[in-house]
């Protein structure tokens, strides 16, 4: 699993330690590590207090690799932060894309609604039509049958 990590130095211990702050829970998704999680770098490690990492750890919580973290937030800056995409935008388009979503979903029941009342009509009329066929049919009867009508 990948982390955002920072360098301390553990003054008890006399060596370097990893602060894990955030970690990667999928492609463009991250959550904050909200309790202190260290992990020790041993005594010949030793790094630039402070410095920010990205960290891959194994299953078992072991080092695989580590980079600076800098071309990655440079990264993030550059893609959101230059663009003026704030976590106020983001909430404000996704209200937004609810409020679409929503206007859909009403007018998509409306449009059901018409079709099943445009349906509704459709069969009246073919009713009528077929009520006046019948009447039709029946004065035509009447009128070759009733003597008297000549």
């Amino acid at each position: 699993m990948r982390y955002l990590a920072q360098v301390h130095k553990n003054e008890f211990l006399d060596q370097h330690q990893l602060r894990l702050l955030a970690r990667q829970e999928a492609d463009n998704l991250w959550s904050i590590i909200p309790e202190e999680a260290f992990i020790l770098l041993g005594k010949g490690n030793t790094m630039s207090e402070k410095l920010l990492l990205l960290v891959e750890l194994s299953p078992t919580g072991e080092i695989e690799r580590m980079e600076d973290a800098t071309n990655w937030v440079l990264y993030l800056v550059q893609t959101y932060l230059a663009s003026g995409i704030t976590p106020d935008f983001l909430q404000q388009e996704a209200e937004r894309a609810e409020h679409w979503r929503q206007s859909l979903t009403l007018q998509n029941q409306d449009l059901a609604r018409r079709t099943l009342e445009l349906e509704a009509r459709r069969e009246q009329i073919q009713a009528l039509e077929e009520s006046i066929k019948r009447d039709k049919n029946g004065l035509h009867k009447e009128e070759s049958s009733d003597p008297s009508a000549i």
